[in-house]
């Protein structure tokens, strides 16, 4: 249970200076590129191996070495968060963003600390399982902070009261960083903060293959990351769906199919095992994009956005149980924090520097049709790439 609420704390924040404040500014008519330049806010979650070398050598005096660390960020998000409802995009942009990205280095500093903690919490055996709960925690909040969001703020409270509310979910997290238990072995801290800054570093490319498995962690999700980097832009101006109807299907319907996607990734990799996982969940989300395509060619209907927005993010939960059973595997628990603050970090270039900055000028070129078909080609190569590297992930599965 406490996994679950960790993971929850760990996805909230994400969707309240991502696609629910891409909502927020295009419905205050911020123009599309200003609002694409919105998603380089999530460079700290591209940059967090910078500092998670510190996660690893220092933690504060009470909690644990990890739940510490959760704990404080916890308390500061919820803060932070709330700070936002006081500024609208319309008329304070650049000081609502510069808050969203005070709410991402927070974040992302919590993610380092809850993904080493859960590295070190989980045994082997329970890695796929954990993965799952990971996922489904972190899915919940991005139902809460996405689609729950989107109709509070549309019908209801309206946007300053939605991120109020938010901050206060994320506050609340923190009871049960008070709850988890710690880690049966507790590995020692590195010795000096220069050990904790090149041993993971220096440990993690020793191994056989190190450059070849970096390269497919950026380009695995590399596809879901463009076709999702403007989606609810789409949905809202490309396809002319009410923010009700978007926060309704595509937050909530989507995410909740990727719950499911998630939770039977979990059960499936214990069967097909972490290559096979990754190889056919991987084929299945480059596939989904295609949905996009039809429903940008097709006249707007709500049904036909659930069956799109539901297999689409049904096969994403699905690669994304395997992606994140792959990093943990990857992962030393004497540096889990800075190991696995490297891989996620790198998983988030593309979403960042290539997704968010691309996309706009793509879609103005060729248009919303034209781009989901090009989404499905970018997931190709991190699929051949997949094949290249089997003998690599087959060994982190033997326990070599």
């Amino acid at each position: 249970m406490p996994l679950l609420v960790l993971g929850f704390a760990s996805g909230l924040p994400l969707a309240l200076t991502g696609g629910t404040l891409q909502a927020w500014a295009t419905l205050s008519d911020v123009s599309l590129q200003n609002i694409g330049f919105l998603t380089l806010i999530g460079s700290a979650y591209t940059l967090k191996f910078l500092w998670a070398p510190l996660v690893d050598r220092y933690a504060p005096p009470v909690l644990g070495r990890r739940r510490s660390w959760i704990f404080s960020t916890q308390i500061l998000l919820g803060a932070a968060i709330a700070a936002m409802g006081l500024y609208s995009p319309a008329g304070s942009l650049m000081t609502l963003a510069l808050l969203a990205v005070m709410v991402a280095f927070l974040s992302a500093t919590q993610d380092i600390a809850f993904d080493a903690y859960s590295t070190d919490v989980l045994r082997k055996e329970e890695r796929a399982a954990g993965a799952a709960v990971k996922v489904l925690g972190y899915r919940l909040a991005m139902i809460v902070s996405g689609g729950l969001a989107l109709v509070l703020a549309d019908r209801w409270l309206g946007w300053a009261n939605t991120y109020f509310v938010m901050g206060a979910f994320m506050a609340l997290c923190a009871v049960a960083t008070l709850l988890a238990p710690e880690p049966e072995v507790i590995a020692r801290p590195p010795r000096s903060l220069a050990i904790a800054v090149v041993e993971p570093l220096v440990e993690f490319f020793k191994r056989p293959g190190a450059l070849g498995i970096l390269l497919l962690i950026v380009l695995y999700k590399l596809g879901d990351a463009f076709a999702g980097a403007l989606s609810t832009t789409f949905l809202l101006r490309g396809a002319g769906f009410t923010g009700t109807e978007v926060g309704t299907v595509n937050k909530v319907f989507g995410l909740a199919a990727t719950i499911v996607g998630a939770l039977a990734g979990g059960a499936f990799m214990t069967r097909l095992g972490l290559y096979r996982s990754l190889m056919l969940f991987g084929l299945l989300q480059a596939v989904s994009n295609f949905g996009y395509w039809v429903l940008a060619v097709t006249p707007a209907h709500i049904y036909s956005m659930a069956l799109v927005v539901g297999i689409e993010n049904l096969c994403g939960g699905l690669g994304t149980a395997a992606f994140v059973a792959l990093l943990m595997a990857l992962c030393k628990q004497e540096f889990s924090a800075t190991q696995f603050a490297l891989l996620s970090a790198l998983s988030a270039v593309g979403r960042t520097y290539l997704a968010g900055p691309l996309t706009p000028p793509l879609v103005e070129a060729i248009g919303w049709p034209g781009f989901f078909v090009i989404t499905v080609l970018i997931a190709l190569p991190g699929l051949v790439l997949l094949r290249l590297r089997r003998a690599e992930i087959d060994g982190l599965e033997a326990g070599r």
